[in-house]
């Protein structure tokens, strides 16, 4: 590590700089001796001994273990305190608000689902909690299902340093109110983050949750290493996440990546799109598309489950079973696709596209060829797709990688 001759304040600068890059590299590996730290830092032995010295007495390492089945003495291991932090994140979706809680090292330790199914909050009350009354219906939801994740990981609310809580739509940076999201009732009250701050004792940030599933393919899945891409989710509804320079790109009110609302070619213009909460791309190939393309093919046996259900298995039958009325399925869906796909990447020009949501990623490698074949005709530029790597609630542990890479900042930052 280098800084400039005679600045004041450089040796400090240059110890929580290598501070840093050690706790770093123990989160990105795991366990490391003195020496493995020293060698991955470049550090001499000495200095990565009084470092770890530091950071254990700071409570941010511990002392694990030593190493076995080498020739010679064995050497002590060190891994980052898990308890040195928490973290949280809310996925919300009309039907359920999942949350958990992950220890610094991304461990999730606890969570808790909260099913909401048919809420309707009355606008009436939902100024209650700053004005001193009990709090509204969506205020009860979020703190409930966040203590019931936080009473699972044995610990307290106030043991959490940070909430981000994701939901479809965007909170508008200009108004504090959210839009893009006519469906998740009781949300849209002006009052509402005034509400949710008031009532948690952590700070709280908020997401669109297609964008978060792009931080979680940033962080730990396919697009690892890239600083511009677009991630395309096909699930409840039909969205995008825009990745440039490496950064989230969220536009003037939040909407950027609200591709639902794109007109595209091969469906009736969409007027009054944010009432009907429908777009042209939403009509042509979203979720709810496919099962009554499937009918229209002429195919008998469409499953009766609700319709991002029933589309994911759709998908995932015609990808695994080859005859005509699968290929016919698979190839209009992916033109479907690519239609809109090429008005975004003619636009932005992106290194990578992402397939995430499971109307998406049931097709696997089949559907995204297709997709693939198609857009190479219809775009000029020609970026790669591949399926999203992140399964799992993607939603959520984007929501949980958000919330860490503050706490983490602020713990390493202040905790020396």
């Amino acid at each position: 590590m280098a800084g400039t001759a005679g600045t004041p304040g450089t040796p400090r600068v240059l110890r929580a700089m290598n501070d840093r890059a050690a706790l770093d590299l123990l989160l990105e590996h795991g366990q490391l001796s003195r020496t493995r730290i020293g060698k991955l830092t470049g550090l001499s032995k000495p200095t990565a001994s009084q470092l770890l010295a530091r950071l254990e007495a700071a409570g941010l390492v511990l002392a694990t273990g030593t190493t076995e089945g080498r020739p010679g003495p064995n050497a002590q291991l060190y891994e980052v305190n898990p308890t040195a932090a928490y973290a949280a994140g809310l996925d919300v979706t009309p039907e359920r608000i999942l949350a958990a809680v992950s220890d610094i090292t991304g461990r999730t330790v606890g969570s808790y689902e909260l099913p909401t199914p048919g809420r309707r909050p009355s606008p009436k009350r939902s100024t209650s909690l700053v004005q001193g009354g009990p709090p509204s219906p969506v205020v009860r939801q979020v703190t409930d299902a966040l203590d019931g994740a936080v009473k699972a990981a044995g610990l307290a609310r106030d043991d959490v340093h940070r909430l981000v809580i994701g939901t479809p739509g965007a909170f508008d940076p200009n108004t504090g109110r959210l839009r893009y999201a006519s469906h998740l009732p009781g949300w849209h009250t002006p009052a509402l983050l005034d509400e949710l701050a008031a009532a948690l004792p952590m700070p709280v940030e908020y997401e669109n949750d297609v964008n978060l599933v792009a931080v979680a393919e940033q962080r730990l899945g396919a697009a690892r290493g890239h600083e511009d891409f677009v991630l395309l989710w096909n699930e409840g509804g039909l969205g995008a996440a825009l990745v440039l320079g490496g950064r989230l790109h969220r536009g003037w009110t939040g909407g950027a990546g609200e591709v639902g609302f794109l007109p595209v070619p091969g469906t009736p213009l969409v007027r009054q799109v944010t009432k009907a909460n429908s777009g042209g791309y939403q009509e042509l190939a979203g979720s709810q598309a496919i099962p009554r393309l499937a009918r229209e093919i002429g195919m008998s046996s469409v499953p009766s489950t609700p319709y991002a259900e029933a589309a994911a298995t759709l998908v995932e039958r015609a990808a695994g079973e080859d005859t005509a009325l699968n290929r016919l399925l698979l190839q209009t869906y992916a033109t479907r696709l690519a239609t809109g796909l090429a008005s975004l990447v003619s636009v932005l020009d992106p290194e990578l596209v992402v397939l995430s949501g499971a109307s998406l990623t049931a097709g696997g490698e089949v559907l995204r060829t297709l997709v693939q074949s198609e857009l190479e005709e219809l775009a000029a530029s020609r970026p790669r797709l591949v399926v999203g790597d992140v399964h799992e609630h993607p939603v959520l542990r984007g929501a949980l990688e958000s919330a860490l890479a503050t706490t983490r900042d602020e713990v390493f930052n202040t905790s020396r």
